[in-house]
This record gives structure tokens, C-alpha cells and sequence, in this order.
């Protein structure tokens, strides 16, 4: 086969396989690159040439890895400029005392650490032709390494860059990010020319690029920005010249002797932060970046990682000295420091997590190294593994440490906090009591069309006895763990964006005085339906009102996301059909005394309650002559309200072969239809509403899709009270 034909094969292979495992982890809450690092392994002799080693060698052989190695560095090139590009002078404006501090200890423990570990593995694993000072630093540079855009987007991904915590993380790891470089661009120098007297002069003329870099470089820069800001777009020629000077950069750093991956990162790091700017030319550049070119270097990392040398006990324990000095000095570096500085144990442990993260950035060091031949095949093997675990187990950790309940404690939405008025209290024999208000969380997909669904949610909590509090939430979805839009402060604008949507849909809302009552929530999340379960859970919702979704690749209109929500939130639940009728004056609950039915019920009492002119009516279908009853719960639920409700409750019984049909029928004159899912109304466990799915299709009113989480109601109950005290003839 053509060398170029196979190469295209290898990254046809590549991309696909990557993508794939990246997805994988994904769905372990893990990032992405992760996935797409152990793909890269599985490929190689760890995995693929050892369980077919004869395919392995056919589909990469060894005459195309200098092809690879190419596409690989160029991926680099440009993946170190976009980091460069994210460094954003916004992460050095909190706290940077203590992030100088906690960083600088963060480096010197583990650097210190990994010369003293150089010493033990020098003899055992390294060979004559590397000097000991080269291997050392190299060492102890690749323990010290923090992986900026991994932690900046576990940061992003937990909410956590408005807490104090995050914004020192991002401190000290963009402070580590530009020492490390300086150290690895020190060890390359040393590795190169052998000692480190003969390195002097590459380290000199590399202090002399980047001040020209940070002065001559940074004016003509500027120029290029003013030029952009008078176009208003990013055009080729200019597109061109930027990707010019990242080669030229790239190859001036390599020609000073320290490597091409400084230059790229260097023009990154210069370039001028106009976000509108910095965005435009993210944007373009990633894609092809991140989908074709990253994972050809996963893929020759992977090549040249071979687990199988790691074959004997003691090669094991080596490896686990190195897991552990990493991990340790890292860990307690960043946790010393951190408490010196007076950081609570909680946030000083969770930063010392976030710092030990490794990731994609540690891979660059490591093939660097292995390159420069400073480190072994063998040790370049026990770094990698070092890398996956210590990024791995960042996530976890984190979340055993810094719950995110205690994010929300950390930095509460200040809708969230609002004053719900003086019906917040109670007063009881001279005393206030808090009352807990009624709570609805009411994901919103797209604020610009649902507004019925947001109207729905007012309705069924507003009824100015009572305090209750409507969330619209709002979670943004990354797909992707390094994409531009998901770097800390591009998350911030876009949950700044989206919560003017939201309030821009709250000032829609009639009557006027309901609006102080809905206090939007914007989150950023990697799992929609996971973290709506997690907010409901934490701030004790009552009701989860969602919008129906239909998915893209299922006939079921109650499955994707919303099925999701249903199966997974640990509350009740209800799923809005909106046909765009803004009237509420007429019920339909076609009922069947079971717990889903029941919610259905409530809700249609709370909004008869709320409103003095709707009108309830409660259908019983049979299926046969046998008479069957309202639960007993509901029953007498409706004998406590007052006559003026009951009198506007109809409760009907037919007798019809096809319920469904019935009920159909009946919707025709209502403007609302709440049914349970039910399964009397024939739904199935696997699919949550094979039949509710017809109702769906064909109920010709809006309709309300309820399940029942608990069957000891909080819905109605608080309110009952103070009915009763209203009406105290009640219906024996």
C-alpha cells in the first residue's frame, strides 16, 4: 500500500477511535482528552500490538511514523499558540500574593522531590549518554507541570470560576503554567548542550526573544487588532499572517535551542485579549486542531508507549514511587502553602487536587523529552501512566472534597437569595417562623420560546398565601473539554447572556407582580439531565416542570433528556405539551386512583386554588361497569377546601372500551389536560409513555404530563391550613 494512502488509513482510524473512548470517558465524568490519550495507548504496542501484533505492524508501520510525528508537531504548534491565546491577564487579577506563593511552593516541592527520585532512577533506568543534570531537571520539571486548560475546565465545568476558589486556581495555575514552561525551556537547553554552563547562552538569547516578543512583537500586534477592529471580522489574509508568525515564532525558538512548541506559545501569550477578537480566531483554529490534529499525537504517544516493559515486580514499584512523589508533591506543596496563606483546609485540599492535574499538557513534556532522549522508553512509560492517574483521579477528589453543595454555599445566585417578601415568615404567638417557600424548577432550553412553559410554573406556585419561589434554570452544555467557549472567561459571558434571555423572558410575564417571584438560575454543565437532578435535590424543589422535547433519533416524545429527568430526578416531575393557548379557565384530569394520577390532581387543586374563576373537571374512565374511587389521600384533600373550590370541581365517570379516546375527547373543550403516566393509561417502564406518547400526539388541549416521586405530597398540604381557617363549615 502507497505510504500516503496508509497514513490517511491510520488517521481515519485515529479520529474515530478517539473520538469514541473520549466519549466514553465523558460519560464517567471524566474529560475528554483523557479518553483520546487512552485511545492513543490502545493503538500502540500496549494494547493493539499485543493482542494483534501482526494487524498492528500492517496498519502502523514503523515508515509512517515520521508522517505522524509531522502532523503531531504541527498540532502542537498550534495547540500550544491557543493556550498561549486563552492565557488571559484576567486569571492574575484575584488574589495573587497568595497564588505567587501557592504556585512557586506548588513547583519547588515536586521539582525538588523529582531531582531527589532522579537520583534513585538514574542508575536503575537511564543510560551513560545523559548527564545526570539533564535527566534531573527533566524530572523535575515534568513533576512540577500543572495542566492549565484541563484545570480551567474541570473549573468551568463545576461552576466553581465565581467562588474563591476557582479564581485562585486559575491564579496559580496560570502563574505555574509560565514557570514551568521557563523551567522545561531551562531543562531543554541544559539536555541540548549537555551541561549547564554550555546552556547559558540559549538561555540568554531566549530571555532576549521574549522581551522582544513581549515589546517590538506586542506593538505590531496591537496593529493587527486596530486592523480588526475597523473590519469587524477576521479575514484570510489576516487569518494568514497570524498563522505565519505562529510558524515563525515556532521556528525561532527551535533555532535559539529550546523547542517549537515556546515560540507558538510565546505569540499566543503576546497577542493582544480583545475578546471579540481572541474568540473569532479561536474558534476558526480549533476545530481542526482539536478533532484532527491533537489526536495524531495522542496516537504517536501512543505508539511509543509500551506498557509490556513494565515486566517485573520492581519495575511496578518504581513506577508506583513515581505516581506517588508526583501525587505528594503536588498535593502537599499546594496544600502548605495554601494554608500558610490562610486558606481553609476544605479549599486548601481542593486546590491541592486541582494543581496535581497533569493531562495533555504533561504528554507535550514527555515526548519532548523522550525526543531529546533525556528520558527512556521505559520512564517516558511510567510518566504517562503518572499523567492519566493524576489527571483521573482529579475529578473525584474534587468532588469528595468540595461537594457541590458547598459550591452553592460558596457563591450563591444572588436570584436565589432575593427577598420572596414578607410572606417568608409567619408569625406564631408573638414569634417569626421561616416558612419554607414552594418551590418549581423549570429547566429552560431556549428563553425565547418558552414562555408558556414559564407562565405554566407561576401559575401553579404563585398564591400570595403561601411563599414560593419559580427558578427558570438554565444549564449550557459543552461538548468539547478544550473548545474556547467552555475557557472560564468565555463561560462567564455566555452565562452573562443567557441570564439577560431570562430576564428578558421574566419581564414578559403577566400579571406584573409575579415577576419578583421567578429568579433565573445559570449553570454551566456536562450532563443537562444529571445536573437538574442535582439542583433539585439541593435546594429541596418541590415540582421540576419541563418543556417537551422530542429527541432526534427516537419516536418517543417522553424520551432524550426529558426521559432522563423523569427517570433520574428525585422529585416529582412534570412535562409540559404546550399547544399556545394562554388561558387556564378550564381543567381535564382524567384520573385513575394511583400515585401519578394523584400529583395530576394536586396540581389542578393548587391551580383552581390560585385562580377564583377556573373550573376542575375530573374524569374517570372505566374500562368496564366496576365502579373505582378517588384515593382516600385526595378525597379528603377535597373535602378541607373550601366550598367556593369545590364548587367548581366536576368529577365525572364514563364508561368507554378506549380511554385514550375518551380523554381526547373531553380535551377538546379545556384549555388544560393533566394526566399521570399512569399505567392504566398503558405505559410502559422502557419507554415511559408508549400511550401517554398517543395522548401526546393527539390530546387537543395543552397538556400536563405528571410523575410522582414520593407519595407524601408537599403540594397541597401547607396551603390546606389556612383554607381550612377560611372556610370553617367543611362538607362532612
Amino acid at each position: 500500500m502507497h505510504i500516503v494512502i496508509l497514513v490517511l488509513v491510520e488517521v481515519l482510524i485515529v479520529i474515530g477511535l478517539s473520538r469514541l473512548v473520549g466519549l466514553g470517558f465523558r460519560s464517567i465524568k471524566q474529560p475528554l482528552v483523557i479518553g483520546e490519550i487512552v485511545a492513543g495507548i490502545m493503538l500502540g504496542p500496549s494494547l493493539f500490538g499485543l493482542v494483534a501484533p501482526d494487524v498492528a505492524v500492517t496498519l502502523f508501520p514503523p515508515e509512517t511514523f515520521p508522517f505522524l510525528n509531522v502532523l503531531s508537531q504541527v498540532g502542537l504548534i498550534f495547540f500550544m499558540f491557543l493556550i498561549g491565546l486563552e492565557l488571559n491577564p484576567k486569571y492574575l487579577s484575584g488574589q495573587l500574593e497568595v497564588a505567587v506563593l501557592t504556585s512557586h511552593v506548588s513547583i519547588l516541592v515536586p521539582f525538588s522531590l523529582g531531582t531527589l527520585l532522579a537520583a534513585i532512577l538514574y542508575p536503575l533506568v537511564s543510560n551513560a549518554s545523559v548527564s545526570f543534570t539533564a535527566f534531573a531537571l527533566f524530572l523535575g520539571a515534568a513533576m512540577s507541570i500543572t495542566a492549565f486548560p484541563v484545570l480551567a475546565r474541570i473549573i468551568t465545568e463545576n461552576n466553581l470560576q465565581g467562588t474563591r476558589l476557582g479564581t485562585l486556581a486559575l491564579t496559580c495555575a496560570a502563574v505555574d503554567d509560565v514557570t514551568a514552561w521557563c523551567l522545561l525551556a531551562v531543562a531543554i537547553a541544559v539536555a541540548r548542550t549537555g551541561d549547564f554552563a554550555g546552556a547559558i547562552p540559549t538561555i540568554i538569547a531566549s530571555i532576549v526573544y521574549i522581551g522582544l516578543m513581549l515589546t517590538a512583537g506586542r506593538w505590531f500586534l496591537q496593529r493587527l487588532a486596530k486592523h480588526y477592529l475597523r473590519a469587524r471580522r477576521l479575514s484570510q489574509l489576516l487569518l494568514a499572517g497570524i498563522y505565519m508568525a505562529v510558524v515563525a515564532s515556532a521556528l525561532i525558538t527551535e533555532l535559539i535551542g529550546i523547542h517549537l512548541i515556546f515560540g507558538a506559545f510565546l505569540l499566543g501569550a503576546a497577542m493582544p485579549k480583545n475578546e471579540d477578537l481572541v474568540r473569532e480566531l479561536a474558534v476558526k483554529t480549533e476545530d481542526f486542531v482539536l478533532i484532527f490534529l491533537l489526536p495524531i499525537f495522542f496516537a504517536y504517544s501512543g505508539l511509543r508507549t509500551q506498557i509490556g516493559l513494565l515486566n517485573r515486580p520492581e519495575l511496578w514499584l518504581l513506577c508506583a514511587l513515581v505516581l506517588g512523589v508526583a501525587i505528594a508533591g503536588k498535593y502537599v506543596g499546594t496544600y502548605v502553602a495554601a494554608r500558610v496563606s490562610g486558606i481553609s483546609k476544605r479549599e486548601a485540599s481542593a486546590l491541592g487536587w486541582l494543581m496535581n492535574t497533569r493531562g495533555l499538557t504533561e504528554l507535550i513534556v514527555l515526548n519532548i523529552g523522550l525526543e531529546l532522549g533525556v528520558i527512556s522508553p521505559l520512564i517516558f512509560t511510567m510518566l504517562v501512566i503518572m499523567a492519566l492517574v493524576t489527571t483521573f483521579m482529579t475529578s473525584p477528589l474534587l468532588e469528595w472534597t468540595y461537594p457541590k453543595k458547598l459550591i452553592r454555599l460558596d457563591v450563591m445566585e444572588p436570584e436565589s437569595e432575593a427577598e420572596i417578601g414578607d410572606i417568608d415568615t409567619e408569625t406564631t404567638a408573638g414569634s417569626e417562623t421561616y416558612v419554607r417557600p414552594y418551590r418549581i424548577l423549570v429547566p429552560v432550553a431556549n428563553p425565547s420560546t418558552q414562555k408558556g412553559l414559564v407562565q405554566l410554573a407561576v401559575a401553579i406556585a404563585l398564591n400570595y398565601r403561601h411563599p414560593a419561589v419559580v427558578n427558570p434554570l438554565s444549564l449550557i452544555e459543552f461538548e468539547e473539554d478544550y473548545a474556547f467557549e467552555s475557557t472560564p472567561v468565555e463561560a462567564d459571558r455566555l452565562i452573562a447572556q443567557r441570564r439577560q434571555q431570562l430576564e428578558e423572558l421574566i419581564n414578559t410575564l403577566e400579571p406584573l407582580e409575579t415577576r419578583s417571584y421567578v429568579h433565573p438560575i445559570v449553570r454551566i454543565s456536562s450532563n443537562v439531565a444529571r445536573e437538574t437532578a442535582q439542583i433539585a435535590a439541593l435546594d429541596q424543589v418541590d415540582l421540576i416542570l419541563v418543556g417537551w422535547h422530542r429527541p432526534a433519533f427516537s419516536s418517543n416524545r417522553l424520551g432524550g433528556r426529558v426521559g432522563q429527568i423523569l427517570t433520574s430526578a428525585p422529585v416529582d416531575v412534570a412535562v409540559f405539551i404546550d399547544r399556545g393557548s394562554d388561558r387556564l379557565e378550564s381543567l381535564l384530569v382524567p384520573y385513575s386512583a394511583n400515585i401519578h394520577d394523584d400529583l395530576a390532581l394536586i396540581l389542578a387543586l393548587r391551580l383552581l386554588i390560585n385562580h377564583e374563576t377556573c373550573m376542575l373537571q375530573i374524569l374517570h374512565v372505566l374500562p368496564n361497569p366496576l365502579k373505582d374511587e378517588l384515593s382516600y389521600e385526595l378525597d379528603m384533600m377535597i373535602e378541607q377546601l373550601p366550598s367556593s373550590v369545590r364548587d367548581r370541581i366536576e368529577i365525572k365517570i364514563v364508561q368507554a372500551p378506549d380511554p385514550i379516546q375518551a380523554v381526547v375527547e373531553a380535551s377538546k373543550s379545556v384549555d388544560l389536560t393533566i394526566a399521570g403516566t399512569s399505567r392504566t393509561w398503558g405505559i410502559e417502564r422502557q419507554t415511559l409513555g408508549r400511550y401517554t406518547d398517543q395522548l401526546a400526539i393527539q390530546c387537543r388541549s395543552s397538556l400536563l404530563i405528571t410523575r410522582r416521586y414520593s407519595q407524601v405530597s408537599a403540594h397541597l398540604a401547607s396551603m390546606l391550613p389556612e383554607i381550612s381557617s377560611q372556610e370553617p363549615t367543611l362538607r362532612s
